[in-house]
């Protein structure tokens, strides 16, 4: 009997489809996002430019610190991105700089 079911099984997983691999493209190299209107730009090159390129990033259109808050929160929760909550502060005031 178990060699029945040892059989079925491996049946079962000859008859399964192979598995697609995911492939995720990082952004090309373009340098790093400079200082804006006197605020640094350290965090958000440390935390931003692992997943989004430079043009990416300053072609988001203007929001308010709050929507900028919520944008950074989804990014660690829903994304999993490692954005070190210490940065949050600073990656916002390099955001919303004007």
């Amino acid at each position: 009997m178990r060699v029945l079911l040892a059989l079925a099984a491996l049946a079962l997983v000859a008859a399964a489809p192979p598995t697609k691999r995911l492939s995720v493209e990082l952004p090309d190299a373009e340098g790093l996002l400079p200082e804006r209107y006197g605020v640094s730009s350290e965090a958000v090159n440390n935390n931003c430019l692992a997943c989004h390129s430079a043009t990416m990033i300053t072609a988001q259109p203007r929001l308010s610190r709050v929507q900028w808050g919520e944008t950074i929160a989804k990014m660690r929760t829903v994304y999993a991105a490692p954005i070190d909550p210490a940065d949050d502060k600073a990656i916002l005031d390099w955001l919303v700089a004007d």
